[in-house]
């Protein structure tokens, strides 16, 4: 008996799940601010592999990039970009606590799902934007904030001398809704993706796609 097309199409989306678990997932931190950063990434506790894959004390200058692989196992946690470091990244001015802007992530879940969002719960410091690279499956849309918003930032919200912004929710919403604002928040645009080769982190991207149409960072 011929097999219906919908018992095909789980078929090979399920092979196609299977072949793309064992490849490898790859972390690139791309810098475009006219600044140095020090990217921070710290895993959730209890997310499988907690051990740093990471020299969290490297400077990325500007337009440098780094690219990781992830661990192989399912992982989860978090990126922060630090700004006002000293020479060996262990005293800074924004990033290492809040208020700073989150790149939450998760790697190799059910049938190899990444899960990932840019957050301002805990106030901005620096402009960021996820991408997903390299043939993920399913709906990948680019997520964060390409709006530099310690530029607007009411003067009673702003932080660490203008460098970084505590809020308020609105205000950031408003200029960056691909961003989780709340606890509760979600983004408008679905999100599930696949077996993507790479999720590309770029800080001060200067625009951003949405539905298809770039929308300048400064406009």
């Amino acid at each position: 008996m011929a097999m219906n097309l919908a018992t095909v199409a789980f078929l090979l989306a399920s092979t196609l799940f299977s072949a793309s678990s064992s490849e490898a997932t790859t972390l690139t931190i791309h810098n475009l601010c006219p600044y140095p950063v020090w990217p921070l990434i710290v895993p959730n506790s209890g997310s499988g592999a907690t051990s740093p894959f990471f020299d969290n004390s490297a400077r990325l200058d500007p337009n440098a990039l780094v690219s990781l692989c992830f661990p192989d196992t399912v992982w989860s946690g978090r990126v922060t970009a630090r700004t006002g470091c000293d020479g060996s990244g262990a005293t800074c001015g924004t990033g290492a606590a809040p208020p700073s802007t989150v790149a939450q992530l998760t790697v190799h879940g059910d049938q190899d799902l990444a899960v990932y969002s840019v957050s301002l719960v805990d106030g901005f410091n620096v402009p960021m934007v996820i991408s997903p690279q390299g043939g993920g499956v399913g709906q990948c849309p680019q997520l964060g904030c390409a709006f530099d918003l310690n530029r607007n930032c009411p003067p009673e919200q702003s932080a660490n001398g203008g460098a970084a912004c505590r809020g308020p929710p609105g205000y950031f919403k408003v200029l960056c809704p691909q961003t989780r604002t709340t606890p509760g928040d979600k983004e408008p645009l679905p999100q599930n993706c696949h077996a993507p080769g790479e999720l590309k982190i770029v800080l001060c991207q200067p625009f951003m796609l949405s539905h298809g149409a770039a929308v300048e960072a400064d406009s």
